[in-house]
């Protein structure tokens, strides 16, 4: 066999040494899921008027949802957080460093060369042992040496990390998706309460003034002997009652213009929203089926690449157990002045293959293998939880829509009965037969109020944007 074919045939037993990967096959583990989701039917989807299934709809607003609101004053605080938050800034330089981490790695792919010229002046010493010199005489040393040194990928090692921190970046993309979807829904959620609290405020306001009035001719009766003292201080009782109800939301208007303020990167005290009232659309939200969620929520595809980044990480640690093989190289001119510098006869050159293999290391590699091993394990367990989770999301949500839209048909029954109610009080009150503090208090307008903060609590201060958020 001439020389020519062996080193053809060690050429590409390297090249199949170099495609070996040890270590498992990534495979996407299974989640519980359902068919359907629990709290929402076909009926349910015809009562609340609002709600169909996810269907391809390229017309929906993808990116900017905030959008299908139809709030302008919406839109442009959106667009300045997308512009400002410092939390999806660090998110951002996070997703940065995730893609240089992938370069770090797949440098190791290509073999390293260092240049190292110098130049000195040798003197050497005239007592040396054995072999001493006499009169000896200064000499230069001219150098230029290339030093070449590459790792050959035999079990896949280097592969598998360039693969990890590719699988790492794509989790880190999706958590930059979660972090810009979650500011942008809070910040939706905080302008909303903002003007739920806003026309909170002008209903207490003008109940006030309602009551003021009642309280001012309760003392006229008072005075001129048609009215017990009792009704004067029942009077003065609602009054200062909804002093106080007007005076807490003030405090949580102030809250949420502050938290608009922080999500938006600007200091409280530099940010301020007018009173204005609500014009919020409805939007139409595709809730669709369990599966499809996994397809959109970005925290779940975080979860899930990192499943497969802890894969590979197995395959890493098996690697450890078998030899490395390192090629080295060495070549350059070395000369004792500038003139035989870069002569040929100055020319030298090694190379060469080194293999090593670790005969005892303590058991480092087998602790190595099993923190990869419970590593995936403990990134499965969090793949699913991060599944159920969302499904738990989408059913709280579901849940509370329902129930609330069927007690936004009792809240309809009851604004009714209570103006019937007004009715009978105003006509007893034309003719004398009670006074007009029972017409202000059978007003209708407390009746929404009450009940509009009881749903409010209900929800936990979430509205069309959080569900949105989480079916996304």
């Amino acid at each position: 066999m001439t020389l020519r074919s062996r080193l053809l045939y060690a050429s590409g037993g390297l090249a199949l040494l170099a495609g070996c990967n040890v270590g498992p096959d990534y495979h996407r583990p299974s989640v519980p899921m359902t068919a359907a989701y629990k709290e929402i039917t076909p009926a349910a989807y015809r009562s609340a008027g609002q709600w169909e299934r996810a269907r391809p709809s390229d017309n929906v607003l993808r990116g900017k949802w905030w959008r299908m609101f139809g709030d302008p004053q919406l839109d442009d605080l959106e667009d300045a957080l997308t512009a400002s938050n410092q939390e999806l800034r660090i998110a951002e330089a996070r997703f940065r460093e995730a893609r240089a981490e992938i370069g770090i790695q797949r440098a190791a792919q290509f073999p390293t060369i260092n240049v190292g010229p110098n130049i000195n002046s040798v003197q050497d010493s005239a007592h040396q042992p054995y072999f001493p010199i006499q009169n000896p005489q200064p000499a230069g040393l001219f150098q230029l040496p290339f030093d070449l040194s590459y790792e050959i990928d035999l079990w896949g090692s280097i592969r598998r990390s360039v693969a990890a921190a590719r699988e790492e970046a794509q989790a880190t993309a999706a958590d930059l998706a979660t972090t810009n979807l979650s500011l942008h829904a809070e910040l939706a959620l905080d302008y909303m309460e903002l003007r739920s609290a806003d026309a909170q405020a002008k209903l207490l306001d003008q109940t006030v003034k309602a009551y003021t009035r009642a309280l001012a001719l309760t003392q006229n009766r008072l005075a001129g002997g048609e009215a017990p003292a009792s009704d004067v201080a029942q009077a003065q009782t609602q009054l200062d009652t909804t002093r106080v109800q007007a005076t807490d939301i003030g405090v949580q208007r102030a809250q949420y213009e502050h938290a608009i303020a922080i999500l938006l990167g600007r200091p409280p005290a530099a940010f301020s929203l007018p009173p204005a009232p609500m014009a919020l659309q409805q939007p139409i939200i595709p809730v669709g089926v369990p599966s499809e969620l996994l397809e959109r929520r970005p925290d779940i595809a975080a979860a899930e690449r990192r499943m497969a980044e802890a894969n590979q990480r197995i395959g890493i640690a098996q690697a450890a157990y078998y030899p490395s093989l390192n090629l080295g190289a060495l070549s350059g001119f070395e000369g004792t002045s500038l003139t035989n510098w870069f002569g040929w006869p100055s020319l030298f050159w090694a190379v060469g293959l080194t293999m090593t293999e670790t005969v005892f290391d303590g058991g480092l590699r087998r602790a190595q293998s099993q923190l990869a091993r419970a590593g995936y394990d403990a990134a499965v367990a969090n793949y699913r939880q991060t599944t159920l989770t969302a499904f738990q999301q989408v059913e709280d949500n579901l849940a509370a829509l329902r129930i609330l839209a069927d007690e936004a048909g009792q809240q309809r029954e009851a604004v009714q009965a209570a103006e019937h109610s007004l009715r009978i009080f105003i006509n007893r009150y034309i003719g004398g037969e009670d006074a007009y503090l029972q017409v202000i208090t059978a007003s209708p307008h407390g009746g929404e109020r009450t009940a509009g903060e009881g749903a409010g609590r209900r929800l936990g201060h979430r509205g069309p944007a959080h569900v949105a958020q989480q079916t996304w």
